[in-house]
């Protein structure tokens, strides 16, 4: 019994030192690996425009709002909406009974004011002979040169009174300041327009529609880039998939502050012969700040990829490729240096390239890759990608690396 109960020990012991030499060697000695499939981006020429994106509002680049100095009725009105008006043209009239009323009152004042100046003229005259002969005093005298002096004075308040009163007249007949056309009518016929502490807004009349402008509120992060005369397009809601074009006529150094998002206001000048566009309408303006033609290209998703680090291997020098192509851009934004991975068969090859613009699908390649280059950009998922090889004793722990041989 004794020597079977040995035997079996050793049996035992035996099997208990192959599992356990076959954990160790599970865990300390390299496993197959599933072979990582890469996506790559072929390096190529291409058009590169780096735009700034904005909103705006468009509207006439002369807009004046017509308003009434003085209290009244409307009596006719002569304008409605879009009615073409020209410089001077009469758009409404306010009912002048009152005012002529003031003015005809204003007239018989200065009548009177005259009348009584006639007077004092006469009578300064005959005390003034008194007093060379001697039938009169000094004192009648100069209280006649007085009376005189108040008579004139009088005469040219009356005058005055009576010129305000013409100019209220006046006011009643309403007339376009501007060539133009009517966009907005506050107004009806009869109603009551009161001009207290600020003047009722009767019309509002755009100047020419075949010139507009947008001001765009640009933020303070793409400000920099932006100057007079770049070229911008945009669209509009009403016309999609249409693109229309203008130029930078102005960049405001007011900042515009809004929850705490500074932005600055960029004018920006639209033909519009046509007459599409209308004031009011709301934009999406791309202005462009630097354009290359036909220059080296890589994609975006090439500078974004991290190789795994097992897979990286060392970097050769590349000689920098020569440039085709023409620059129509004066600032260009700043070169910048960034690595990407190459692929060369199986194997991932660090490359550092110099970058030029952007427009945020392709950069341009200054130096560092030729044209027909492959880049990695990703890796292609597979059934088993992300999940972890499993251990014959449990799961390995979330995240964890695959294990490889020192």
């Amino acid at each position: 019994m004794s020597g079977k109960g040995s035997s079996g020990l050793k049996w035992f012991v035996f099997l208990l030192l192959l599992v356990g030499g076959g954990a160790a060697a599970w865990f300390y000695y390299p496993h197959k690996e599933e072979k990582i499939q890469y996506q790559t981006a072929t390096v190529k020429h291409a058009d590169i425009v780096q735009v700034v994106t904005a909103t705006g509002t468009l509207n006439s680049v002369i807009s004046v709002q017509v308003g009434s100095q003085i209290s009244g009725n409307i009596k006719q009105l002569f304008a409605d909406f879009n009615t073409p008006v020209k410089l001077g043209q009469v758009v409404a009239l306010l009912d002048p009974g009152t005012y002529e009323a003031v003015v005809n009152q204003a007239a018989g004042d200065l009548a009177s004011a005259n009348a009584t100046l006639e007077l004092a003229q006469l009578n300064e005259k005959r005390k003034r002979d008194l007093a060379g002969s001697q039938a009169g005093t000094q004192a009648d005298l100069d209280k006649a040169v007085a009376d005189l002096h108040q008579a004139e004075a009088s005469v040219k308040i009356k005058q005055a009174a009576l010129q305000k009163a013409q100019i209220d007249l006046a006011r009643c007949t309403i007339t376009a300041p501007v060539d133009g056309v009517v966009i907005s009518r506050n107004v009806d016929v009869g109603q009551t327009v009161a001009a207290a502490m600020t003047a009722p807004i009767l019309f509002t009349i755009a100047g020419d529609l075949a010139k507009m402008r947008i001001e765009a509120n640009v933020s303070e992060a793409d400000i920099g880039g932006v100057k007079e005369g770049q070229e911008t397009t945009f669209a509009v809601d009403a016309f999609p998939g249409r693109t229309f074009r203008g130029r930078v006529q102005l960049v405001r150094y007011a900042p515009i502050t809004v929850e705490n998002v500074v932005s600055y206001v960029t004018v920006i000048e639209v033909d519009n012969e046509k007459l599409e566009l209308r004031p009011g309408m709301t934009e999406n303006v791309s202005i462009v700040l630097a354009e290359a033609k036909g220059v080296l290209a890589v994609s975006n998703a090439a500078l974004r990829f991290k190789p795994p680090v097992a897979e990286t291997a060392a970097a050769e020098p590349r000689k920098p490729s020569g440039q085709r192509g023409s620059r129509s851009a004066a600032a260009l934004a700043p070169p910048s240096k960034r690595t990407v991975q190459l692929l060369e068969g199986d194997t991932l090859k660090p490359v550092e390239v110099e970058l030029g613009i952007t427009d945020n699908i392709n950069t341009e390649v200054k130096s560092g890759l030729n044209e027909g280059d492959n880049v990695v950009s990703g890796i292609v998922p597979t059934a088993s990608s992300g999940a972890p090889a499993s251990s014959p004793f449990g799961a390995s722990p979330p995240g964890a690396m695959p294990r490889r041989g020192s």
